[in-house]
């Protein structure tokens, strides 16, 4: 399988255009191959500018997504956003916070609850919030007491309720990650950053089998 496979030929136009209305940037290749899918998906080219990625994200990603590392979900958008390109590549398993949990503990919502359960059982699966502030703020919580570091958390919540200050306490936190700053974000956003991710951790795999 190839690029062609993974990406459709109105996908690669799309691209192409992207790429003649950015012009110079300041991301480095991969970064802005995620850039550049969330710009697609959004058509909103503030995100070139909005992603935050820590030092070792993308590399982490890339080494993790290959051994079949469960990728943690919080809501069903975000699951079905990736289950395409997850099934073409590495057919990682894929956990839905919010299908965990049918009664919320005390005080916390369904998706809380139901992440709550699957740090429980995947404190090393990549975690991919696009909704819910407060599973991001819980994921955030249990991280720093427990000191164990995902290969991966992307936070990219949107609204305007908990969401700038789940962003703000994930910043806090060692761990490698990829932020949309502010009030932007979103399922199709975390959907978008993860699926980049998987055509570079599949490109890194072919390339190193032809070498």
């Amino acid at each position: 399988m190839n690029n062609s496979d993974l990406n459709h030929p109105i996908l690669e136009q799309s691209f192409a255009i992207i790429d003649r209305e950015i012009g110079k940037h300041h991301l480095s290749p991969q970064e802005y191959a995620i850039a550049r899918r969330v710009i697609h998906t959004t058509a909103d080219f503030e995100y070139l500018n909005l992603l935050y990625f820590s030092a070792n994200a993308i590399e982490s990603a890339i080494q993790s997504l290959p051994k079949s590392t469960p990728i943690i979900t919080d809501v069903t958008m975000v699951r079905q956003g990736i289950i395409t390109l997850v099934t073409k590549t590495f057919q990682n398993p894929i956990i839905t916070a919010v299908d965990q949990s049918l009664t919320p503990q005390p005080g916390k919502t369904r998706t809380e609850t139901g992440l709550l359960r699957c740090w429980e059982q995947y404190p090393q699966g990549i975690y991919l919030i696009g909704n819910a502030p407060t599973a991001l703020l819980t994921l955030c919580e249990r991280v720093s007491q427990s000191g164990i570091k995902p290969p991966l958390i992307i936070g990219v919540p949107v609204g305007f309720v908990s969401v700038v200050e789940s962003k703000q306490v994930l910043a806090q936190l060692d761990v490698p990650q990829i932020r949309v700053e502010g009030r932007k974000g979103g399922s199709p956003v975390a959907a978008a950053i993860l699926n980049a991710l998987l055509i570079l951790a599949w490109e890194n795999e072919q390339s190193s089998r032809n070498n």
